[in-house]
């Protein structure tokens, strides 16, 4: 069908005047009249019938009328949607993050990205780091937010750092090693609540034991979860190494305590991580600018706090 031809006879019914419908299109008001003969011809259908000095719908041009306008209507729909996602306006972004960004840093960074971007929906899945990065090597994620040591970083991933994170020694402000500052073969005779095997932090604390050449520590409670294992340290039971963003405001608020161990210094990478040499849609570029934003804001405010 003649989509010009088409859209020539939408303007003539909805304007109810051929000159009013050139001046839309631009054109002179003998072409318009010209071109609407050729569409009728085209279709074998009259859509005009004279009245006086102008002209009226025929039945069929009524109704041609009514699906034309339905039709335009819709193309202007489309139009917008493409607008919106060449603007990065509308779309779907998907996020593979590891426990820590999933828990402690996306949450906010997700609520202030859609305070201005209500078209876009975020999906977000928590998964460990393997499992993050994968799901962005097979497409599956946009994005991965990664938490965690430097040294499982893939090669074929883009890495942006964004924060370190230091891993702390938490007790309960009532245990005898609360704020002390002691040697990390003191700290590991302490009975330990940590998170299941595999935790990423529970590995990494086995790792400097093995680096230090001590014995590792007993872990008397073990937690699906951290809120389970911070809960049970603010009790007044063992002690926990975790990170600074997960019990910092316990510590400030004089919940926790720190153990200050020795020539120990352990942290954390955030990252939001892309696919290597692949250009980022404006969609996730938009939302990482909205990332470092927040980090930002987060920075100058502690900054003038102190």
């Amino acid at each position: 069908m003649n989509i010009h031809g088409l859209r020539l006879f939408h303007h003539v019914a909805t304007t109810g005047s051929f000159t009013k419908a050139a001046e839309l299109m631009r054109i002179s008001q003998p072409a318009v009249s010209s071109q609407i003969k050729k569409f009728e011809q085209e279709i074998g259908i009259i859509l005009f019938k004279p009245h006086g000095r102008g002209v009226l719908l025929t039945e069929f041009g009524k109704e041609l009328a009514e699906k034309a306008q339905n039709f335009f209507a819709f193309e202007k729909r489309i139009e917008g949607f493409i607008d919106n996602h060449r603007h990065g306006k509308a779309g779907s972004i998907h996020i593979a993050a590891t426990y820590l960004p999933a828990n402690f840093l996306i949450p906010k960074w997700a609520a202030t990205f859609k305070a201005h971007n209500e078209e876009i929906n975020l999906f977000i899945h928590t998964t460990n780091s393997q499992g993050a990065f994968d799901q962005l090597k097979q497409f599956k994620a946009d994005i991965a937010i990664y938490g965690g040591g430097v040294s499982e970083r893939p090669d074929e991933i883009e890495w942006e750092e964004l924060l370190e994170d230091e891993l702390w020694f938490v007790v309960s402000p009532t245990h005898p090693l609360a704020n002390q500052c002691i040697s990390l073969q003191e700290m590991v005779k302490e009975p330990f609540i940590m998170r299941e095997e595999g935790s990423s932090t529970r590995e990494r604390l086995f790792s400097l034991c093995q680096t230090f050449q001590v014995e590792p520590p007993k872990i008397a409670l073990q937690f699906n979860g951290l809120n389970e294992t911070i809960h049970s340290v603010m009790a007044g039971y063992g002690a926990n190494f975790i990170s600074s963003l997960v019990v910092r405001e316990y510590v400030e608020n004089h919940q926790l305590a720190r153990v200050f161990v020795q020539d120990i210094c352990v942290k954390n990478k955030i990252a939001i991580c892309t696919r290597k040499n692949e250009k980022k849609s404006l969609l996730v570029s938009n939302f990482i600018d909205t990332c470092k934003l927040s980090l930002k804001k987060t920075r100058d405010y502690k900054e003038e706090r102190l």
